[in-house]
């Protein structure tokens, strides 16, 4: 949520910003609109209660002088059936700008490139080179079905379509990256595990923005106010809902492993082969309160600490810039981390890396002392995937592939997978 002193005093800024993500104005007027309603009621009512406590003083006078107050005790009877009035009208306004306010996006970093859509996002830098294969190199669902560890047909017949049952071997390798990328985000990168609930609130969807703007992404169960959640974004953010941080913890650096759930709305006939766009999927996910002033020195080092993962892994890769017209609602400055894809020829997200500035906190109300005679600030709060699992492990089947249908196992998971060379048929 933006911060409605900016929008006040800087309405300009917020016309610019909608319009840069290719987004309608008229958003924007309506928050002012209703914005400068609620602050009419209450200076009205304002106004009111003054002259209502001089009224009162005035009572007082008369009781004391013994002089008779009924003219004013009428004019306090009206006074306060209008403030009344007053306090349920700027109660209903008030619900109207917070209305307007949760589906403003947020104020695009100065930074960000404008443009349109992906074909305008920056390259920033580049990783490895991709590999030239001596024969046509085949999908990563055609390796793995081959290979009897990927089986689309039974995660259909349990779930339907758009899952998968991962077996024996396909099952081990999912099971080796997450503990991989956990090892090293907890042992080089300095963040803490946690295993947050799958589960969550109403109240932590709308802390984080999924809600109310993507309710038609979400899960939700039937006779609960709970939400399968899209990311471990939600879940981990929202640790620290409406608290007050104590300024020397920050940076705050968790990571966790969750299963992630999207329903994809409007997404059908895209990426419906594979594991690039499941409706249930494993993650590993980043997450940072930081104070305002170091937050892109701290976007910074979470995407190189995404990035890390695949230099281990050997996986060609490279960064960018999202441009404003495909930046995320909530995301004020992202970097996308794009693998490459063999069978495709391009290269395919695997990662963002986003910096929210404090506009997750407001809505969450998580804030920071810099010291105990400080007052209260927002935190910033940025996340990255570190990496997704299933794109993670399409991108080794078919980065690794050999011509006879069998994939080498990377160095760096060789450990994990009781030193196995390649994988070969079940």
């Amino acid at each position: 949520m933006l911060d409605p002193k900016l929008v006040r005093n800087n309405y300009k800024a917020l016309e610019e910003a909608l319009k840069a993500r290719g987004m309608d104005v008229t958003l924007a007027k309506a928050f002012v609109a209703a914005d400068e309603e609620w602050r009419k009621i209450q200076s009205e009512a304002e106004d009111l209660r003054s002259k209502q406590n001089k009224l009162s003083e005035e009572v007082a006078v008369r009781k004391r002088e013994k002089q008779n107050a009924d003219d004013l005790f009428a004019q306090l009877k009206q006074i306060s059936a209008r403030v009344k009035e007053l306090q349920e009208k700027a109660k209903e306004a008030e619900e109207k700008v917070k209305s307007v306010a949760m589906v403003l996006p947020n104020i695009p970093h100065v930074s960000v490139p404008v443009g349109i859509d992906s074909r305008d996002n920056l390259e920033v830098r580049k990783w490895g080179e991709p590999k030239q294969f001596g024969f046509k190199p085949k999908t990563h669902d055609e390796i793995g079905v081959a290979l009897g560890i990927l089986n689309f047909e039974q995660g259909a017949k349990v779930s339907g379509a758009r899952f998968v049952n991962l077996v024996g071997m396909g099952a081990k390798l999912e099971r080796a990256l997450i503990n991989f990328m956990l090892d090293v985000h907890t042992k080089e990168h300095g963040y803490t595990e946690v295993m947050p609930p799958a589960l969550v609130s109403g109240a932590s969807m709308t802390g984080t923005g999924q809600l109310p703007k993507f309710e038609e992404e979400l899960y939700k169960c039937k006779d609960d106010d709970l939400y399968l959640i899209p990311t471990a974004e939600v879940c981990v953010t929202n640790l620290h809902r409406e608290e007050i941080l104590p300024g020397d913890m920050l940076p705050i650096k968790y990571v966790a492993y969750t299963p992630c759930f999207r329903r994809e709305a409007g997404s059908y006939g895209k990426d419906v082969k594979g594991l690039i766009r499941l409706h249930q999927f494993n993650k590993v996910e980043m997450v940072k309160f930081t104070e305002p002033e170091n937050s892109y020195q701290e976007l910074e080092a979470l995407t190189n600490n995404a990035e890390a993962i695949l230099k281990k892994l050997g996986l060609p890769y490279r960064v960018v810039a999202l441009c404003t017209g495909d930046l995320g609602f909530g995301s004020a400055k992202t970097y996308d981390i794009e693998v490459w894809f063999p069978s495709e020829g391009r290269y395919r997200e695997i990662s963002s890396c986003s910096n929210f500035e404090s506009f997750q906190a407001r809505r969450a109300e998580i804030r920071f002392k810099k010291d105990a005679s400080s007052k209260p600030e927002f935190v910033h709060t940025l996340n990255g995937s570190g990496l997704a699992i299933g794109r993670t492990f399409a991108a080794i089947l078919e980065n690794y592939q050999n011509e006879d249908g069998t994939v080498r196992v990377p160095d760096v998971l060789k450990p994990y997978l009781d030193n196995l060379d390649k994988i070969t048929a079940n």
